[in-house]
């Protein structure tokens, strides 16, 4: 391989390394959480408010609630099942 090759190779491993972080801190994100939990919200407010359930507002904000205090948790857990599943194993 000549030195342009490997160069170019290593621009498009950056570009992907970039591309990877760029998703990985979208998805980790407050903004998407809140942009989810808006979107959840407003979608079962109108599905409440289409069959007439009593009080629709306040209603809808239990799966959303649900879904927040999911997000906040996932760390922990996540770290909890790491710690005991590769414990075992012989690293």
């Amino acid at each position: 391989m000549d030195t342009n090759k490997i160069s170019g190779e290593m621009e498009k491993i950056k570009k992907r390394n970039a591309r990877v972080e760029a998703d990985k801190a979208w998805e980790t994100s407050g903004t998407r959480r809140v942009i989810i939990a808006a979107a959840t919200y407003a979608t079962i407010t109108l599905f409440l408010l289409y069959i007439n359930t009593p009080g629709p507002f306040v209603v809808a904000l239990v799966p959303t609630i649900g879904y927040l205090l999911s997000t906040l948790t996932m760390p922990v857990l996540k770290k909890w099942w790491l710690n005991r599943s590769y414990k075992k194993r012989p690293r």
